[in-house]
Order: C-alpha cells, then sequence, then structure tokens
C-alpha cells in the first residue's frame, strides 16, 4: 500500500495514547518488531543531530528508564561506531530495563560507550548541581530522559538532570519531546529541556505546538520511521488526529481570484465597534486591517473624539461618533459583518455598544473587552443575551468568533490564566461548547475550535514574540471580519486569519527583528501574502 497523502500527514497532530495505538499498530498489524522501531528511531535522532552539528566534539546522552532512553541508548551507540566521543548519563541503571530498552542498552554496551550514572557525580548540599553542571563542557546533549507518558511534575533526580541540562549552555536534542513537557497539553511540568532540536517519531505531537511547546522544542524533526500506510489509515477514534497543523499555503490556494468586472459590493461591509475614550487606536488598527484583507466597505462607530483622528489616518474609513447605543441602532443595518471590541473599554457606553450589537443578529467578531464584559456578567451570557430563548437561538446560529487571549479566556471560563494554559485545547473546547460559533484561543501555538464540533481542532504554527506587543489582537479581529465580509464562513476566516497574522509577524520580524515590532507594521505584510493568491 502506498503512503497516505504527505502534506495531510504532516498535518495531524496527535495524543500521546494515540501515538502508542500507532506504535501498537506498526508492531502487531504490520509485524514490524519494536526493537526495529527504536533503531529507526534512533538513527533518525542521530542523523538529525549530525544534520545541526556535523563535527561534535563530544556527544553526552542522558537515559531514562522507558523506551525513550532506549532511543538514547542508539543514538550512543551510533555515534561510538562513528568515532564521537561519546558518554551516557543514567538515570536508571542498563540492568534494570525492560524488553526494547534493555536490548537498545545492549547495543550501547557491546560499542563500549562509557556509562555513568547520574548518582555518581559528585553533589553537595552547597553546591547542589554545579558540580554536574561543570561537568558538561562542550559537545551536544541529547534528551532521552522522559517521553510521551510523563503527565505529572517531574521530581527528584530526573528533575535535577534537566536543570543540569539547562544549565550547561551547551545545544541540546531532545528525543520525540523535550522532557518535563507533556505532550498532549504543552504544559512545563515543574521543570522542562529547553531544546534546540526536537527528532518526534511516528505521529506528531499536539504539545510541540501550542502552550510551553513552541519555547522547549526548538527546530522540529519529524520521522515517520517507514511504517506502512495502514497504521495511519485506520477510522478508529483512539488513533485519529485530535488537531490539526495550519498550512497557510493550503489556505490561501481556497481564495478565489477577483473577477475583472468586481465591485466593492460584492466583498461585504465591516463595521469595528469600540475605541472607548483614551483607546481610539484600537479601532482605528481593527478597521484599517479589515480594509487591508479585502473588505468592499469599512465603518467604524466610536466615540467622537476619535473621528478626526482616524479619518486622519485612513480616510478611506466611513467614521461616526456615538455618543450612545441610541445613536448606534441605526449603524446596524447596513454592515454584513460587526467586529465588537477593540477599545471598547468597560464604561457603561461600552455595555451600550455591546448590548446594541447583539441585539442586530448579524455575523460578528467578539474581541477584547466585548469578551470582558460578557464574563463580567454586565452583559447576560451568549445563549440567553436576548432574554427570549427563539431569538437567542437565532442569534447562536449566525456565523460569530470569539478571539480571546489566555487571560479573557480565563474570565470566559471563570477559571485562571494558568488553567487555561495548562491545557489550551481543552479550554477551547469548553469556550466553543459555552458560547458556540467559532473560537480563536490566541498565544504561542494559536488554537481554533471550528463551530462543528466534529473536525479537529487547529493549531498556527506561526508567529514569535514580537508579537507581544499592545494592538496584536486588534489587527487580528479586524482581519477575521475583513475575511468573512468577503463570504468566508467563520471558521475559514479565523483559519486564514491567524495564518495570514501570524505570518505577517514573522516576515516583519525577519526584516527589522521582533523587539519593537508594532501591531500596525503588519498590515503591509498581511496585504502582500493574501495577494500572492488572490
Amino acid at each position: 500500500m502506498s503512503k497516505p497523502d504527505a502534506s495531510k500527514q504532516n498535518q495531524a497532530l496527535y495524543s500521546a495514547a494515540q501515538v502508542r495505538e500507532l506504535d501498537r499498530r506498526a508492531i502487531e498489524v504490520c509485524g514490524i518488531p519494536g526493537i526495529v522501531l527504536m533503531k529507526r528511531a534512533g538513527r533518525a535522532g542521530f542523523e538529525a543531530l549530525l544534520q545541526r552539528w556535523p563535527e561534535p566534539e563530544q556527544i553526552t546522552v542522558f537515559c531514562g528508564a522507558g523506551n525513550n532512553g532506549g532511543d538514547g541508548y542508539i543514538i550512543a551507540g551510533l555515534a561510538q561506531q562513528r568515532g564521537i566521543q561519546t558518554r551516557v548519563v543514567q538515570l536508571t541503571p542498563g540492568q534494570e530495563l525492560q524488553g526494547d530498552a534493555r536490548a537498545a542498552w545492549q547495543f550501547a554496551s557491546d560499542c563500549a560507550v562509557p556509562m555513568l550514572a547520574f548518582s555518581e557525580i559528585s553533589f553537595s548540599e552547597t553546591s547542589t548541581r554545579n558540580d554536574a553542571v561543570d561537568w558538561l563542557t562542550s559537545g551536544v546533549i541529547v534528551d532521552a530522559l522522559l517521553g510521551t507518558g510523563l503527565s505529572r511534575p517531574v521530581t527528584d533526580d530526573y528533575r535535577l538532570a534537566i536543570e543540569c541540562m539547562n544549565d550547561s549552555g551547551l545545544p541540546v536534542l531532545a528525543v520525540d519531546v523535550p522532557s518535563g513537557l507533556h505532550s498532549d497539553t504543552g504544559a512545563e511540568l515543574g521543570v522542562a529541556v529547553a531544546a534546540a532540536v526536537t527528532v518526534s517519531f511516528i505521529g506528531r505531537k499536539v504539545g510541540l505546538t501550542t502552550g510551553r511547546g513552541p519555547a522547549l522544542v526548538g527546530e522540529q524533526v519529524f520521522n515517520d520511521l517507514d511504517v506502512p500506510a495502514e497504521v495511519y489509515v485506520d477510522d478508529s477514534s483512539d488513533a485519529v488526529a485530535i488537531a490539526e497543523t495550519l498550512k497557510l499555503e493550503h489556505l490561501l490556494s481556497k481564495v478565489p481570484r477577483r473577477a475583472r468586472d468586481a465591485h466593492k459590493g460584492e466583498f461585504g461591509h465591516v463595521l469595528v465597534v469600540g475605541g472607548d475614550t483614551g483607546f481610539g487606536g484600537a479601532v482605528l488598527m481593527a478597521a484599517e486591517a479589515a480594509a487591508r484583507v479585502g473588505a468592499g466597505l469599512v465603518s467604524v462607530a466610536t466615540r467622537p473624539e476619535h473621528v478626526a483622528a482616524v479619518l486622519a489616518r485612513c480616510p478611506e474609513l466611513m467614521v461616526r461618533g456615538v455618543p450612545s447605543g441610541q445613536e448606534l441602532e441605526p449603524l446596524l443595518e447596513a454592515p454584513s459583518v460587526i467586529v465588537i471590541g477593540p477599545g471598547l473599554g468597560r464604561s457603561p457606553w461600552s455595555e451600550q455598544m455591546l448590548q446594541q450589537v447583539l441585539l442586530a443578529k448579524k455575523p460578528m467578531v467578539i474581541d477584547a473587552d466585548a469578551l470582558n464584559l460578557l464574563s463580567e456578567g454586565h452583559i447576560a451570557p451568549l445563549d440567553t443575551a436576548l432574554n427570549t430563548p427563539p431569538d437567542a437561538e437565532r442569534w447562536t446560529a449566525l456565523p460569530h468568533v470569539l478571539t480571546p487571549h489566555p487571560g479573557e479566556a480565563a474570565r470566559l471560563l471563570n477559571v485562571t490564566n494558568l488553567n487555561i494554559q495548562q491545557d489550551r485545547l481543552e479550554a477551547c473546547r469548553q469556550l466553543q461548547q459555552k458560547y458556540g460559533g467559532t473560537v480563536l484561543l490566541k498565544g504561542a501555538g494559536t488554537v481554533i475550535a471550528n463551530a462543528d464540533q466534529n473536525l479537529a481542532l487547529k493549531i498556527c504554527p506561526y508567529g514569535n514574540p514580537g508579537m507581544a506587543t499592545g494592538g496584536m489582537g486588534d489587527v487580528l479581529s479586524g482581519v477575521i471580519g475583513g475575511l468573512m465580509a468577503q463570504g468566508f464562513d467563520s471558521d475559514f476566516a479565523a483559519e486564514l486569519g491567524a495564518c495570514l497574522h501570524s505570518k505577517a509577524a514573522d516576515k516583519a520580524a525577519a526584516q527589522t527583528g521582533e523587539r519593537g515590532l508594532l501591531a500596525s507594521d503588519l498590515l503591509g505584510y498581511i496585504r502582500a501574502l493574501l495577494n500572492e493568491r488572490a
């Protein structure tokens, strides 16, 4: 049987349990011995190491007790055979290993790899881990301590070993997953290895893509270990990918080219509502972003004192000052999509704006302080916002996108920010179940839960720390609103919008650096990316 579509396979993200099921199929259904898979994984790890560091002065491999440690022993043996100075630091004596891991240890032993028990490294009560750090002075470290099965905080010698690796200042290649990183959630379990390269096998682990994952995995290398296609194509729910990595190129291929006789009426009308006193910039950035992705018309409803400044910056916008909800009401008839929240504030004026927008029953993007007002209870939850169940049912059936950052998500779910970050995927699911529509949870590895709950979660793989600045979310909400206005459904608009936004930030950072990146810097790059196809 031929291999499955490579692009689709590369997008699939699995939990640790699902990868174990893929392993089981490879061994039991396809007849590949476990030690053969382990040797393939070890060789893939060793080749990735040499590709990044072609002539390492020394390789130090930290090996744990399970199959992850077995992969490390294979790497050590291969390095020793190549004539590279190699040593293994054992957290568990090789004689105590079982199954394939013991066979891998025996291979490394037969290759005469020097081995040292971690407990033999001298520690004093005052020096703590300094002696071990001093011992790690050159070369490359291989982290083969803890695999995908870890689900509780790292303790004792394993914690100390991870701290030694991190404190050494040497580059680290992590095998399958950086030790201490939860492979399902991306949470850091007390302490985790900060790797320069992570080589994962059989199935891509979802925790490497979100939460602390992007900060800890370094460069990601994937190897399917040449398992047959039938390992992936079984429809059993216990191995169907729980998430998918978004690809901007694939999304852009779905954007149609415009007809030569197109006119602005074909591309929708976005109304951006927000900009309480002192926050006029937020509503401006959202509106300009909506225009830059191709909305036919963009209007702004804001505090009267911001009208002149918004028009001076972007005269293409239609801007109205609205002192109260009563003045906003007639402006809600014309737009096809409403973006509510950028710079909205939490004043009585803000509450009036949000209440009127909810009553309009229009497709919308809900962001920033609109989310905070919902969470504070000043405005009823979406499912009861109109106080009449029939109307509420019609409203929740309309396309809408919620775009919270972790703090806003925590308030919407009445939990802590830490709860959100410990399991971003589950938090995004819960938000979607509670508020309906499409939910986009911002942060490193943005997570998107589709309006169709049967679809896998989506992860945006782009973005960089330069995006940690005010206004980025306002631009994103405008981008999504502008795409929805052009007829894209809320799921696709959120997916494409997130990728355009983050990829634009990557391009801007590559040209002028991450530090000092401004949200408005992204607008030109967003337009350019979209026009590579449209």
